[in-house]
């Protein structure tokens, strides 16, 4: 895995100069320095580092790209876009979202009543808002809200009982009636985890039959002409492009017969989300088989061809395309707070006056390995140390005698495989693997990543310095929960290998790359670890600014949402100390400041890191 994969998932937004991963705009500042900035100011444990400029890069890359296919093919229709809040409704990516799209006209979309009111907040004048997912008479009769407030806001009905509640609603009041969208259940199915998303047997949509009934249940409500979209969506993180083809042709057609039927306010298509993130680090499997380039002339050219065949205008284009928008500008930093192999660390050997025979022959090897013997002495030490375990389970040897022999040929395979670094045997690479280093870090696999938890999703992870330095320790990754599921194992067919550093003696941090879209909102507070310290990095032509820091929450804060009255326990913790026996009252009101200063931290680790 040449530079940890970086040209196949970065997208040229970072780059490695002088031994450090630094962003690829304007000052160029590595995210060690970044990190020591904010951990300056004794901030300990995880953090979320946020880059704007990347929502802005990747939002104008949407737009171009769909604009060069509309005008290279000659298409009539024009592009919308919309955020779906669903793949994180934080306040810092709401805002730059916002922010980075206005010029776009980006919209937002709601899937619930608080994202309603939140896209009714945030959405700026003449952005679309649209609405999906399954809806009840309060957040229509919302809808209506939004459109009486100007608006531009397309309703999605999800059944025939949403479009009949909105035409009663619409019978009972006077409000501005919302343009109204119909998702169509297609039979096409998307690829990937998240393909159940579409397909005959989806969730969400009107069969054929359902919709020729909407449309006459519109016709009859005298509310035809607020049907203005057809959507579908066949899946999050789409890897083929394939099923996306086979779906434009079938929503197409679709359209066309509705056109054809009198629905002639019927104006666009909604082709849902799916653009997919490169998440992968390693060449031979990639999250994608197609480009931006690609996916946008596929849309813009197969909507076009079905439109001219069946003379029908050509529809404007919406996607939906959130995870494409911000995975790519968060980035979790995470210390390492010890390798468990620190135990085999030569300064711990103790040698005896007189030590077994091979023990004495494992510290010859050991003191004269080199490139020329350290296969030999190598095999040789594994022969050893299987001798030496049958010795100690016989009685013969003591456990200082094994602690000894742990040691050395632990050092022996490490300097072994230094040696060999740059031409490696498949036999060096399997002890490797065997003898996989375990990275503890400071940061909660279900809260920072429950999609890797949940559903197998790899995330791009690398060290954010040393990076001048070949890793040679095959590493697993443990979490600081208490659940054995809270691990990234070693995957020798996607294998990931760190360096081998003395954490007393210096910081070893891991960067884990978009984590944007999805991570965040999915966060769950298992063994009560909450959501990191957040922070937004403005980068200019010659400075950085670290802004919207934004604290994780303390422990009683942590208690308090979780339904706790935070001062009965704060009063009840302080009550217990003050009635016990302490020597002084000083002894008594250092030790109450202490818990105090406890309580009000967040529940990360701060031993070292």
């Amino acid at each position: 895995m040449k530079n940890f994969g970086l040209d196949i998932w970065a997208n040229k937004n970072f780059i490695i100069e002088d031994g450090e991963i630094k962003l690829n705009y304007k000052c160029m500042p590595s995210l060690l320095e970044i990190t020591n900035k904010i951990r300056a100011n004794d901030v300990k444990g995880p953090m979320i580092l946020r880059f704007p400029h990347l929502v802005k890069r990747q939002i104008k890359t949407l737009y171009n790209y769909f604009e060069k296919a509309i005008e290279e093919n000659k298409y009539q229709g024009s592009f919308h876009a919309v955020f779906p809040l669903k793949v994180n409704q934080f306040p810092a990516v709401v805002e730059a979202v916002t922010i980075q799209g206005e010029k776009y006209n980006y919209g937002l979309e709601a899937g619930s009543k608080a994202e309603l009111i939140l896209a009714m907040s945030k959405t700026p004048k003449g952005a679309y808002i649209t609405v999906n997912g399954f809806k009840d008479e309060e957040m229509l009769t919302l809808g209506f809200i939004a459109a009486q407030s100007g608006h531009k806001i397309i309703i999605t009905i999800e059944g025939l009982n949403e479009l009949e509640t909105i035409i009663d609603v619409a019978s009972k009041c006077t409000l501005a009636v919302p343009d109204i969208g119909i998702r169509v259940r297609l039979h096409s199915a998307g690829s990937g985890i998240w393909a159940k998303s579409g397909g005959m047997d989806a969730k969400f949509g009107l069969t054929s039959t359902e919709i020729i009934e909407a449309i006459n249940l519109l016709k009859n409500a005298n509310l035809l002409d607020k049907l203005k979209m057809i959507h579908f969506h066949i899946g999050s993180q789409m890897s083929d492009i394939a099923p996306l083809k086979k779906a434009l042709r079938e929503a197409g057609n679709i359209y066309a017969e509705l056109k054809k039927m009198g629905a002639d306010s019927l104006s666009s298509i909604n082709i849902g989300g799916g653009l997919a993130v490169e998440y992968d680090q390693h060449e031979q499997s990639h999250a994608r088989n197609y480009s931006i380039d690609e996916f946008s002339s596929s849309v813009v050219f197969l909507l076009g061809e079905i439109m001219d065949a069946k003379n029908v205008t050509h529809p404007d284009i919406f996607t939906e395309s959130g995870r494409f928008i911000v995975a790519s500008h968060a980035v979790l930093i995470a210390p390492v707070l010890e390798l468990f192999s620190q135990d085999y660390q030569e300064k711990l050997l103790n040698f005896k006056e007189s030590n077994p025979p091979l023990i004495e022959e494992l510290i010859e090897l050991n003191k004269l390995l080199n490139n020329a013997n350290c296969i030999e002495y190598l095999h040789d030490a594994l022969d050893h140390i299987e001798s030496l375990f049958t010795l100690f389970d016989l009685g013969y040897i003591d456990l200082q005698d094994r602690s000894n022999a742990e040691i050395l040929v632990h050092n022996i395979i490490k300097k072994a495989l230094y040696l060999k670094s740059a031409n490696p045997t498949n036999e060096l690479e399997q002890l490797q693997i065997k003898l996989q280093e375990r990275y503890l870090i400071n940061a909660s696999v279900f809260q920072s990543l429950p999609d890797y938890w949940g559903l197998g999703q790899h995330f791009p992870v690398m060290p954010i310095n040393h990076l001048n330095t070949t890793p040679l320790r095959a590493a697993s990754l443990w979490d600081i929960t208490c659940d054995s599921d809270g691990e990234i194992g070693f995957n020798p067919q996607k294998p990931l290998y760190l360096h081998d550093v003395n954490i007393d003696e210096e910081d070893y941090f891991l960067g884990f790359f978009n984590v944007g879209a999805y991570q965040e909102t999915l966060g769950m507070n298992h063994n009560l670890f909450t959501h990191p310290n957040e922070y937004t990095i403005k980068i200019n032509d010659t400075s950085y600014e670290i802004i919207n820091a934004i604290e994780s929450k303390n422990i009683l804060d942590i208690l308090e949402s979780l339904g706790y009255d935070k001062d009965h326990i704060l009063d009840k913790l302080k009550s217990d100390l003050s009635t016990s026996y302490f020597i002084t009252e000083k002894e008594k009101n250092d030790t109450l400041a202490k818990l105090e200063t406890f309580i009000y931290q967040n529940g990360y680790l701060r031993t070292t890191n």
